[in-house]
């Protein structure tokens, strides 16, 4: 994945510029990528930064018209062109035509300009005049940095890889960490896989001088906009229509070619009905699977044609199949351990996605943001797998995660689960496109802080808003066959019919029950499954572990290493492995596990220091 690295210390120059040529290193693996390096003796800093060639932040260092005043920066901005032109209006001098407004910012406002961050950016600014350093993040700490602190100084880096590669003491993994991944699906509290590497918090700016770390600031707190009082639903109505009119077409902005991302829900939808563009503009995509279309290719391809836009699927099938082993290698790599094996499909299908268009706008979080979904939640682990020490630190994980949930749901949401969740699949489709989405919008993000009460968890807002802004679209059900103003009876079949359509396929591949994967076995003949997979979902694990990758789960679950590690018991693993190869049992969760903590142990923490 794109980013910056370096070390801000007090040691050897000469040993600073060593180690940040190997962590620039392991992060270039892709044609696409452009990368360089940055060097202030005088302030203790060696940087380096990788970025997808003509993105926004392909400019890097963008410096002011004085040249004393330099910025780094990884993923994109989207503040409001107003602010940019005022910025640019009162001649504060920059080199850059792209994100240079964000050096004017600071020289006007100093370091209070990053309360106007607008995106998933992160970056390091170095003020000559002042001799010190920044490094920062945004608000919501979705521009992931990880940070490594010694006696010697402090390295950082978008990937842990980097700071694997350079510091032989990180290449261990954290226990408490690797509970909060098998639990709950993330480390939690900002703390990450690997020994006493953690993360930099939301909203950080953290302030170095003479090598050292000086200060350490939060510039935004989510209380701002908890203090805002709720609207009533006619007015919040009336500003969710303005809002999104207005922040939508900055997301279809940018020197690089943009395109959609689409599926039978109503967030991308959303962004369908008021984008405004022209016929052909935009080229829209979904993923689909093998045995049919899905629900998300069928509506996402009528929405596109009435639209007027081309429409593509993007298909995970053999050539998924035949690639797994080196994908499912990759994207755990890729994303420093943070997303399991299943990250292989994001892998395969962003890739193909980038030859439609480099960046690749979606509806992601949108339900999380408008209707306050939570995404993760801790699960208990196998006590036939993982051993006790291990189960107790997951019960111990359990208890963190309601503790740090115990607040406002939506603060739980953009502070929480989108930096500690949501990244790990980001960071696996951001390694080969850009991601747009403008649910995260700051002003967007402000007015759901204002959702009428009552109204937190509902689709009718976001029903009514696609209805008067392009009818055309309301009347393409979702994929869960809701309407905005549906026939009673037949809103209401419709509806029933892809709940149960969604449940049963849940129950037929990752939620098979043993008893029914017993009976699954014995019809085996009959290949039940091509009667319920492929409705909703475009992979399927359970059945393809039992068959087409029966032969790399066995090559690598059942070598000497991966049975001797200290935190499962080799013998239990062995026999999950044969019961669920057989048929008779459903172990795809935990063959999802103990296959992605391998691959971390081989990929990132007994070979960290390989580039790669």
């Amino acid at each position: 994945m794109p980013g910056i690295t370096g070390i801000i210390g007090r040691g050897s120059a000469e040993q600073r510029a060593s180690q940040l040529t190997r962590m620039v290193q392991v992060m270039r693996r892709e044609r696409f990528y452009t990368s360089a390096t940055y060097h202030q003796e005088s302030l203790g800093l060696a940087a380096g930064w990788v970025v997808h060639r003509s993105s926004f932040a392909d400019g890097n260092p963008v410096w002011n018209a004085a040249r004393d005043i330099c910025l780094i920066l990884t993923g994109e901005d989207f503040s409001d062109p107003a602010d940019i032109a005022t910025l640019r209006a009162k001649g504060h001098g920059s080199l850059s035509d792209n994100a240079g407004y964000l050096i004017q910012g600071y020289e006007a406002l100093g370091a209070d300009f990053l309360a106007r961050l607008n995106g998933n950016v992160s970056g390091i600014l170095v003020d000559l005049r002042l001799d010190k350093v920044l490094l920062f993040n945004d608000r919501y700490g979705l521009g992931r940095i990880y940070v490594h602190e010694t006696p010697e100084g402090v390295y950082f880096s978008s990937e842990a890889k980097s700071i694997l590669s350079v510091a032989p003491g990180t290449r261990e993994l954290d226990a408490t960490g690797m509970a909060e991944f098998l639990s709950c699906g993330c480390a939690l509290q900002n703390r990450t896989l690997f020994k006493a590497i953690s993360l930099l918090p939301p909203a950080s700016c953290w302030t170095f001088a003479g090598g050292a770390l000086v200060d350490r600031q939060s510039y935004f707190s989510v209380a701002e906009w908890e203090q805002l009082e709720p609207l009533g639903e006619a007015e919040f109505h009336d500003q969710l229509n303005a809002t999104f009119n207005r922040i939508v077409p900055k997301y279809f902005s940018g020197r690089e070619r943009v395109g959609m991302s689409l599926t039978g829900g109503l967030d991308g939808r959303m962004i369908m009905a008021c984008s405004k563009r022209e016929l052909g503009a935009i080229p829209c995509y979904t993923f689909g699977g093998t045995y049919r279309d899905c629900t998300d290719v069928a509506f996402a391809r009528e929405i596109a044609r009435r639209c007027g836009q081309s429409h593509q699927v993007i298909p995970v099938g053999q050539s998924f199949i035949r690639q797994f082993g080196a994908l499912a290698e990759e994207s755990v790599y890729v994303s420093d351990g943070a997303m399991d094996v299943t990250g292989s499909v994001e892998l395969f299908a962003n890739r193909l996605a980038r030859e439609i268009a480099p960046v690749r706008l979606t509806g992601n979080y949108g339900s999380e943001i408008l209707r306050s979904n939570i995404a993760f939640r801790p699960q208990a682990l196998s006590s036939s797998l993982f051993t006790p020490e291990l189960m107790q630190r997951s019960e111990a994980a359990a208890a963190i995660y309601r503790q740090e949930a115990g607040g406002r749901r939506l603060s739980t949401i953009a502070t929480k689960q989108v930096p500690w969740h949501h990244h790990s699949r980001l960071s696996v489709e951001q390694s080969q496109l850009t991601m747009r989405s403008p649910y995260l919008d700051n002003e967007l993000m402000a007015l759901a802080y204002r959702t009428p009460p009552g109204r937190e968890f509902s689709k009718t807002p976001a029903l009514r808003f696609i209805a008067e802004n392009d009818a055309r679209l309301s009347g393409v059900p979702t994929d869960r066959g809701l309407l905005y103003q549906p026939a009673p009876v037949v809103g209401k079949l419709r509806n029933l019919y892809q709940e149960f359509t969604f449940k049963a396929e849940y129950a037929y591949d990752y939620g098979m029950p043993q008893w029914l994967a017993r009976i699954d076995h014995q019809l085996g003949f009959l290949q039940l499954e091509r009667a319920f997979l492929g409705r909703h979902k475009f992979y399927h694990f359970r059945v393809w572990y039992r068959d087409k990758l029966r032969g790399y789960l066995q090559e690598v679950l059942l070598d000497p290493r991966s049975l001797a590690r200290p935190y499962l018991d080799g013998s239990r693993l062995k026999n999950l492995v044969k019961q669920h190869l057989a048929g008779t049992h459903n172990h795809t969760n935990e063959l999802h596990q103990a296959l992605s903590l391998e691959l971390i142990q081989r990929k990132l923490i007994e070979a960290a220091w390989q580039p790669h």
